[in-house]
């Protein structure tokens, strides 16, 4: 067991990743909160249309769009794989959606089916171009990705002026697009995510809001793939969502904590992964799921706590002034 589990020294967990190590660290932890916000927000809205596995569908289905880009075009640049990642991202919401609307198979069924076959199609598409000739595709690093190797590309440059590794700043993009797009449309994602029959009665088209919605998850999906890889962006997915879920009913509350959770999950990873030396996406997962954990009892404990009946009245109208949104 401490072969396991090195010895915890406080100076090099906590003080030298900060002080030694600056330069490198910051740009792992503001990969791990931009990830976990773009991710935790989306999957805020998931939750709220019973959709949480429709990220798992396209995480994995990333793999054959990564395959067939490289196949067509023969080459790994970073635009032309993003390209292929998103379209079949886009794609697996298409097969889900026209197996769900066309069959009597439910939503979850066609998940499944959508998910399965599509990933299984990558992977054997990837054994026949290996069998053809090396592949500069790893499955693995797709699949678990490593956030810790983000600080190691070579930075953009604007002028004289080093702006960061690619990643980060794609992941900022989307992340800044994807805030201001709901503070834009908070009204009619709500409604669309609550109640489809009300917003068709004013007039919505929750056709296009649902796609909307399902573009915006391919593109945060793709994003984030890259450095924390395909499986554990559906974490980030979730995990953040229902932390929020488990403190508050209110959806703007929600949104807010979601951001708070990804800060403290990826700066509590991070250094958990400097103690144990592990996979800092995967130990920032940890600390996210430790985190929804630590709610989840909070709440626990006060739904025992015996009900006052003094206040029956004000009791329901904070329930009331506490409905989603």
């Amino acid at each position: 067991m401490n072969q396991l589990i090195p010895a915890f020294d406080f100076h090099r967990v906590v003080i030298a990743p900060w002080t030694e190590g600056f330069a490198f660290s910051i740009w792992i932890v503001l990969m791990g909160v931009l990830v976990g916000t773009a991710c935790g927000l989306v999957g805020n809205y998931l939750l709220l249309r019973r959709m949480a596995l429709v990220g798992d569908a396209i995480s994995h289905s990333i793999l054959l769009g990564l395959i067939v880009a490289f196949l067509i075009f023969r080459h790994v640049d970073t635009p032309v794989m993003f390209a292929g990642a998103l379209a079949a991202g886009l794609l697996t919401v298409a097969i889900i959606e026209f197996i769900h609307k066309q069959t009597r198979v439910k939503v979850d069924s066609a998940i499944c089916i959508a998910f399965t076959s599509l990933f299984a199609l990558g992977v054997t598409l990837v054994s026949l171009a290996e069998s053809a000739g090396p592949v500069h595709i790893d499955a693995d690093c797709v699949l678990y990705g490593e956030i810790a190797l983000v600080p190691l590309e070579p930075p953009i440059l604007w002028g004289q002026v080093a702006l960061g590794p690619p990643s980060v700043l794609r992941m900022a993009v989307v992340t800044g697009v994807l805030i201001v797009g709901i503070l834009c449309f908070y009204k009619e994602l709500l409604i669309t995510s609550f109640d489809p029959a009300l917003a068709k009665s004013m007039g919505l088209k929750t056709g296009v809001w649902h796609y909307g919605l399902m573009t915006a998850l391919s593109l945060v999906v793709v994003s984030a793939f890259e450095s924390v890889g395909a499986i554990l962006a559906v974490a980030m997915l979730i995990v953040p969502a229902m932390f929020a879920a488990q403190l508050s009913p209110c959806l703007p509350v929600r949104l807010v904590l979601t951001i708070g959770h990804a800060v403290i999950s990826a700066l509590l990873g991070y250094h958990l992964s400097i103690w144990l030396k592990c996979s800092a996406a995967g130990a920032m997962v940890v600390c996210g799921s430790l985190l929804f954990a630590l709610a989840w009892a909070v709440t626990a404990l006060r739904a025992r706590r015996p009900v006052s009946t003094s206040e029956p009245e004000s009791s329901g109208l904070q329930s009331a002034a506490t409905l989603p949104g």
